[in-house]
Formats: structure tokens, C-alpha cells, sequence
């Protein structure tokens, strides 16, 4: 019988330096001390976060990472966890990174990502019968290139995956990254038509559905939230149509009744770095499907664990055991 989540895709190395200030075109900076790398991308959040919320729970990784010193410290961060399966990561190339830049002044920050091993990965580097998950989580769309690449029968090679997974028995998620174009129009509604549960913020299903859900002025549409999970759900997601904002959370389950639960209270001086929120959330929600539970109880799950994430600089130092999390809706909810 098949068990757990696997979670594939993503795996990065994120390399933070602290800058004076973000420079103008050919001016000069200086790099102040307080260098720090740590992993990051949809596998590495949220198999750590599942992980950290439940040691008990049959965990894998899969993508790939280089041959590198960068690839062994996905290796070594990840081996922390005793419930996560590493055997079906592969090895080839150099590892995916993203420098950060972060503005001592400002607390912006700026990304300079390079995809490395990353853009190898598709279905050459998945031996089917070694998944024993219920469940296979992919992310990002638009961040992987092979997978992103035309199928003449499925419209894209993440379609073909996801379709092949589901034909394998497994059940399928997918998450989205965030980016400006038309790349969302060509590439993700392939992969909607083979997923059971999609997770993604509101930037990224706007851009899906042409539904508005916030303006120019960061002004948020609430109202428009139902109207663009039904489109998600014609576009072809099966189970539960997700979607989740720093105002709160929205679905529709198996049954397409409407969910919507406000974001947390969180007191002055609790956030400590957003890094990972979304992935937080959306290992809260997969957890919940896991385990049964009903939509309204999951994405009351996500949304603590979002919160969680949020108290620490790092994307998942703050997640705790579920029970833990959870108490942060009868503290701030």
C-alpha cells in the first residue's frame, strides 16, 4: 500500500549576502559580514517542512542536484531527517543556486538565480517503481526547464509526468513559481488537466485564470477568489483548487464547497523573514490531504504553518510538530 509524500523538483542552494545598499548601474557595493547559505526550492522547503511537522511520515526527494560541494550540502541538510528518502535524487552537473542580495537598509532583497542541475531534470532521471508515495508534489512550473519543454501529446513534459504518475496510481500537486509574461497561459494549463491538488498564491492564479485578485495598488479582490478556483477546477484540477495570500486562504474541495479562512494576528515584531511562507503553506495543505482531513482543516494547517515559517529568517527553522503549528490559530487566529 502506498504511503507519504513524494516531492519532486526544485533544490536549491540559496547564498544570502548582506549589502550596504543596493547599488545603481555601475556603482560599487560593499558585501558586510553575515554571509549565509542554506537550502531552498520546493523540494527542500517543503519535504523539510513535512518532515519537521511529522517525523513519523514517509517522506522522498527527487530532481536533481550537481556533483558539487553545493550538492552535498542539499545531501547533508536534508540527512537530517530520517523520514526522507534521498535514494531517488540523481547527480549531474552543477547545482542549482540563487545569490541574494539583501539590503541592509532597505531589508529588500534581490534574486540572481542560476538553474544548474535543475533544468536537466524530467522524467529520465524517475525509476517509477522506486516511488512508494500516495502522493507526488511537483514544483515550480515555469523553473524547470526540461519539464517545460512542448509534448506533442500532452502539451508539456510536466503534463506528461503528472499523467504518467496518476496512470502509476499516485495522486498529483503541482506549485507555481511567480513571474511576469504569457509563459503561464502555454504552461500551465497542460499540467492542470493531470492534478489533483494545486496550491499557489494569488499572483500566480490570477495570471491562470485572468480572474483579477489584486490590482496595481496591492489592492486584493476576495470577492473574486471563488470565481477563479472554479476556473482552476475547469482547467482540469480534480480535487482541491488552492489558493493562498498574506490575507488569508481560499479553496474548493473534492465537492467544490468554498473554503476561506483569514490569515493570522501576528503580533508586532513576530515576523523575522518571509523566505519559504508559500511552500510552509502548501506542505500544510498536502499533509492534510495525507492524512484525510477535510479542506477547512488543512488550509487551517497551512495557514499556521505559514505563520510558523514566518517567525524564523530561515524558510522552515520555525515549523514545528502539526500540533505545534496548530496552536498558533487559538493564540493569533
Amino acid at each position: 500500500m502506498r504511503k507519504g509524500i513524494c516531492v519532486a523538483g526544485n533544490l536549491v542552494v540559496d547564498i544570502t549576502y548582506p549589502i550596504e545598499r543596493w547599488p545603481r548601474q555601475s556603482e560599487l557595493t560593499t558585501i558586510t559580514e553575515g554571509i549565509t547559505r542554506s537550502v531552498g526550492g520546493a523540494v527542500c522547503n517543503v519535504v523539510t517542512d513535512l518532515a519537521r511537522m511529522d517525523k513519523s511520515l514517509p517522506l522522498s526527494a527527487l530532481g536533481v542536484i550537481g556533483q558539487d560541494a553545493e550538492g552535498d550540502f542539499i545531501l547533508e541538510q536534508l540527512g537530517k531527517y530520517r523520514n526522507v528518502d534521498l535514494s531517488l535524487l540523481g547527480r549531474k552537473g552543477a547545482t542549482s543556486f540563487t545569490a541574494v542580495m539583501s539590503d541592509n537598509r532597505t531589508k529588500a532583497r534581490t534574486f540572481f538565480q542560476y538553474r544548474g542541475a535543475n533544468a536537466l531534470f524530467d522524467e529520465s532521471f524517475i525509476d517509477w517503481e522506486k516511488i512508494d508515495a500516495e502522493l507526488l508534489h511537483v514544483g515550480y512550473i515555469l523553473l524547470l526547464d526540461a519539464l517545460d519543454q512542448e509534448d506533442a501529446e500532452y502539451g508539456t513534459k510536466m503534463a506528461r509526468l503528472l499523467a504518467e504518475a496518476r496512470r502509476r496510481g499516485l495522486k498529483t500537486s503541482i506549485d507555481v513559481v511567480t513571474e511576469t509574461g504569457d509563459r503561464f497561459q502555454t504552461l500551465v494549463p497542460p499540467a492542470l488537466r493531470y492534478t489533483d491538488y494545486c496550491v499557489i498564491n494569488e499572483l500566480e492564479a490570477q495570471q491562470i485564470t485572468d480572474v483579477p485578485l489584486r490590482d496595481e495598488s496591492e489592492k486584493l479582490y476576495p470577492e473574486n477568489m471563488k470565481e477563479a478556483l472554479e476556473r482552476m477546477k475547469e482547467l482540469g484540477v480534480s480535487t482541491w483548487a488552492v489558493i493562498h495570500c498574506p490575507e488569508g486562504g481560499y479553496g474548493l474541495d473534492e465537492e467544490n464547497r468554498y473554503v476561506s479562512l483569514p490569515s493570522l494576528r501576528l503580533p508586532e515584531g513576530y515576523i523575522k523573514g518571509t523566505v519559504g511562507a508559500g511552500d510552509a503553506f502548501c506542505a500544510g495543505v498536502l499533509y492534510g490531504a495525507q492524512k484525510r482531513w477535510a479542506l477547512p482543516e488543512s488550509i487551517r494547517l497551512g495557514t499556521c504553518a505559514a505563520a510558523a515559517s514566518l517567525s524564523e529568517p530561515g524558510a522552515s527553522e520555525g515549523v514545528g510538530t502539526a500540533e505545534e503549528v496548530l496552536k498558533l490559530w487559538d493564540r493569533c487566529g
